[in-house]
């Protein structure tokens, strides 16, 4: 694991406690990372309605489902390469994947710069996932490599700092450079390959800083691990416990959430300023980033008040005032027909506040509740549930978009998040698991 050994005495990072080994410039490059993948992670959905409508000229009634389908396919990368690269970097080293994820993310993102159809963006899109897959798995892995145990939840805080001024990195500033391109007076080709190009190299760049910064070493472990299909019937057994099946479900909630602001928020903020403002799609995705980062900002603020509320609070009382929040903020866009308008904005505060705080307190419940000698086998589940939302979201999100409302997604996530509200409310009484009991 360390640059120099395991002699090397432990340290600490700001107020973290570090592992034998680890230095504070290899933090720093983690944080870099964990700032870097939510930035890269939320730019290439929210600058795909530019490429929609500006380059591929693709109407207006089919954009949603295509959007779905290419978040889909994502999805789908992501779910069969999270082990491979897991696996990969036991043997070549954490460092090198974290850089060879962002190589890709590069790559991916390069190829969104000339890609003229939907094929060329499927592409772009598949490699692309493949590299955010292997750079989320490493962030899960060095958090365990690089952090002692008792500071854990605090560089988890830090964690959860670092991704939210990514997002708002790119609701505010990235979103901005296709208008920004034609302004310059590009056209609308011109501009896409200039502002792709401009974030490959960036990201290149980062990648660059990985290799460099992160320690050379890897944390070697050789606890037996047990098949994946045994652990996956090991983990859908447990959902006999109902409070372990709430938190499944409020995995599927939390993560699709995330997808349907992704994905259709732009999208919807396209459609609308180029049909009614006679806007072109460059400025009505720089309109939309602004109400995006607001909130993103409500997501940041109220990410310590969700965590306070998981300590304090009955477990699954905290989860279910979460989806409470998430089903008056998403139900609420039933009613609205402008983005930009002032309504749009209190719903996406609401939005932003559900969307960590279900990720919060389901990953606590989950946390609590899972068995001792199934924790994996849970946690694997907890996770393929998540991804299972997002596949969800996009598919039927898609579908929603173009065919009945353009809130459609967020309608449909209000719905469900106030069916698991209603649930978790009834499972209340429901006796707990006391953390760290044998099971």
């Amino acid at each position: 694991m360390p640059d120099q050994g395991n002699s090397a005495p432990a340290g600490k990072f700001l107020t973290i406690g570090l592992n034998p080994g680890i230095f504070g410039r290899n933090m720093v490059t983690f944080y870099l990372a964990c700032y870097a993948a939510i930035m890269l992670a939320t730019f290439i959905p929210q600058t795909q309605p530019f490429l929609l409508e500006e380059v591929l000229g693709l109407e207006q009634s089919r954009q949603g489902v295509v959007s779905g389908n290419l978040n889909f396919w994502g999805e789908i990368v992501i779910i069969v390469t999270v082990g491979l690269w897991g696996s990969l970097s036991d043997r070549i080293g954490r460092r090198a994947v974290t850089a060879m994820g962002f190589v890709l993310v590069a790559a991916g993102i390069f190829m969104y710069g000339f890609a003229r159809d939907i094929p060329g963006l499927l592409l772009g899109r598949v490699i692309y996932s493949a590299g955010i897959a292997a750079v989320s798995t490493m962030i899960i892995t060095l958090m365990a490599d690089y952090v002692s145990n008792p500071s854990r939840g605090k560089a988890t805080g830090f964690l959860g700092i670092m991704n939210g001024l990514g997002a708002m990195t790119a609701a505010l500033f990235l979103l901005k450079l296709p208008a920004m391109f034609k302004s310059g007076g590009m056209d609308a080709e011109a501009a896409a390959l200039a502002t792709y190009s401009v974030m490959a190299a960036v990201t290149l760049a980062i990648g660059v800083a990985m290799y460099l910064g992160l320690s050379l070493g890897t944390r070697q472990t050789h606890e037996e691990r047990p098949p994946m299909l045994r652990q996956l019937r090991e983990g859908i057994a447990e959902a006999r416990r109902p409070v372990i099946a709430l938190a499944y479900t409020s995995s599927f909630v939390a993560r699709g959430n995330l997808a349907v602001v992704g994905t259709f928020f732009t999208l919807w903020a396209s459609i609308y300023g180029t049909s009614e403002l006679d806007m072109t799609s460059a400025e009505a995705i720089r309109k939309g980033g602004g109400i995006l980062a607001i909130s993103y900002m409500a997501s940041l603020l109220s990410a310590p008040l969700f965590g306070i509320m998981a300590d304090r609070l009955n477990r699954i009382t905290a989860l279910a005032i979460s989806l409470l929040v998430g089903a008056v903020g998403y139900g609420g866009t039933y009613w609205l027909q402008d983005p930009f308008g002032v309504p749009t904005i209190i719903c996406l505060i609401f939005v932003g506040m559900a969307e960590v705080g279900c990720i919060i307190t389901s990953g606590v419940l989950i946390a609590e509740q899972a068995p001792d000698r199934l924790r994996g086998s849970v946690v694997g589940v907890f996770t393929l549930t998540g991804a299972v939302g997002i596949l969800v979201a996009s598919v039927v999100g898609g579908y929603l978009f173009d065919h009945w409302l353009k809130t459609g997604p967020f309608v449909f996530f209000g719905i469900i998040s106030a069916l698991v509200c209603i649930w978790a409310l009834l499972l209340r009484g429901t006796p707990l698991r006391a953390a760290g009991a044998k099971h």
